[in-house]
């Protein structure tokens, strides 16, 4: 092992591996820290070459890997070392690597004209989207972790964010990969084409997967025209479905200038107020809110009348209660982050149960009214936080523990609440996570709401092309 670890050094050289102890922790958990992990050494490889060196070693010594990138996922995917016991090299009690793509992380194009831009899968997504922005061009992705979250990991994740609506997740959103395949051969699959109809699309193998079919180190990446009008608004609604009758509308209204359409329960703008120092935006109190963005690449595009005549409509049939155009783009962002902080604010209440679900758009109000009845039968006093992106059918449905609970007492219900929420996901047609993967967190769940051959159909992908079971063993599936 010592033999092997030395020649994993030397790959990547001095700058480029991480084994003191202190520095080696923050790669061993991820955001919610519910995994703690365990590995022998942190690889930072510079270039493809030097990721599909390290492979090929580590696939010649049975030596497990796993590729992490800015280590903001919430199931466990990027978590060494928790591994699945009796089955083959799990990569358990640290017998693994991390490779972080954080060194790779230069953006090798611009290609204006073809609306496409090539990165390296460690840039970050926010200096993605301002790169993108200096060529007067969109790249959409959008999502709470942007400042630190690398592109690699969403493209793994097929990550979702808050413009999912109008421009699709990851998986929308990618024209070609380059990817480390287990046995540290390149497959450069970077094409900037919009129409390829020569056999499998391999990419989407690789987006998703949660880096347990190869490493992705590259991508080129589809881009937008940049925004130059938009318009934000807050308002109040009476129910779930009163906002979904009011999205109908408003992407009927406005196509694709419908750029996001969130939702807000009343209880998450008290705690917002409460611990946060918030404003409510529109003083008096609303059972649910929804926050609307409209936007545009003409500069003339007349986006705050658009608005101002949907919502007087709205407020006519009374469907909604009330409501607010942002004035200024300092007040658009104070909008913006009520929903941002909505996560965060929720460690202030205690424990909190999380669910990231998805059901069709038209199912969103139904599956509200059933989950909140059920928990609250389960648990009188349980809090329901249920927010995100309704208008694509994504919610955050989370259980804030009961004021005074025990916390740990709480937590500890944990799989009887998930089994409550993904049971009438299920019946409802939807998927037990949305955009946060499975990894190791939903991994045994997936059996239950997945069926038999499509289970079996993921499994023989992952043999054909790991199999070895090196990369990222233990994640999404555990193989016989």
């Amino acid at each position: 092992m010592d033999q092997i670890l030395d020649r994993l050094r030397q790959i990547v050289g001095p700058q480029g591996y991480l084994s003191d102890p202190a520095d080696v922790a923050p790669h061993l958990v991820e955001g919610r820290k519910l995994y703690q992990g365990k590995t022998a050494l942190v690889l930072k490889p510079a270039t493809t070459a030097e990721v599909a060196e390290i492979v090929r070693t580590c696939h010649e010594a049975r030596l497990p890997i796993v590729p992490q990138g800015g280590n903001t996922g919430l199931v466990g995917g990027g978590v060494p070392g928790i591994g699945v016991p009796g089955v083959g090299m799990s990569g358990a009690d640290g017998h693994n690597v991390v490779l972080a793509t954080h060194r790779l992380n230069r953006i090798r194009e611009i290609d204006a004209a073809n609306f496409t831009m090539t990165v390296e899968a460690g840039c970050i997504l926010a200096t993605i989207q301002e790169k993108a922005l200096e060529h007067d061009r969109l790249f959409p992705l959008s999502l709470g972790a942007q400042g630190s979250c690398q592109i690699g990991g969403n493209i793994s994740t097929n990550a979702g964010g808050i413009q999912v609506l109008r421009y699709g997740n990851a998986r929308e959103l990618v024209l070609g990969l380059e990817v480390v395949l287990p046995d540290g051969q390149i497959w450069d699959g970077l094409r900037g084409l919009r129409k390829d109809n020569t056999g499998y699309d391999l990419k989407q193998l690789f987006i998703g997967a949660e880096g347990t079919l190869g490493i992705v180190t590259a991508a080129k990446l589809k881009l937008f025209p940049a925004p130059h009008d938009s318009a934000t608004a807050f308002v109040g609604l009476a129910d779930p479905e009163a906002a979904m009758a009011l999205f109908t509308r408003a992407r009927g209204a406005t196509g694709d200038q419908l750029t996001a359409f969130e939702l807000i329960p009343r209880i998450g703008i008290e705690m917002l107020v409460e611990h946060m120092g918030c404003v409510d935006p529109l003083g008096e109190p609303h059972p649910f809110y929804a926050l609307i963005e409209l936007s545009s690449s003409h500069e003339q595009a007349g986006l705050g009348a658009v608005m101002e005549s949907l919502l007087e409509r709205a407020l006519e049939d009374g469907l909604i209660q009330d409501g607010t155009i942002a004035a200024s783009t300092a007040q658009a962002r104070a909008f913006w982050h009520l929903r941002e902080a909505l996560p965060e604010m929720q460690a202030y209440e205690g424990g909190s149960i999380k669910h990231d679900v998805s059901v069709p758009v038209s199912s969103v109000a139904a599956f509200l009214k059933e989950a909140i009845a059920a928990v609250t039968e389960r648990l009188p006093g349980i809090r329901p936080v249920p927010f995100g992106h309704a208008g694509d059918g994504n919610i955050h449905f989370n259980l804030t523990q009961p004021k005074g609970a025990d916390k740990a007492a709480y937590l500890a219900r944990w799989g009887e609440f998930n089994d409550i929420v993904h049971n009438i996901v299920a019946r409802h047609g939807g998927s037990i996570s949305a955009e946060h993967g499975i990894g190791l967190l939903k991994r045994d769940e997936l059996t239950h709401y997945k069926s038999a051959l499509e289970l079996e159909l993921m499994a023989r992908i992952k043999r054909a092309v790991d199999p070895e079971n090196l990369m990222n063993p233990g994640k999404v599936l555990v193989l016989d």
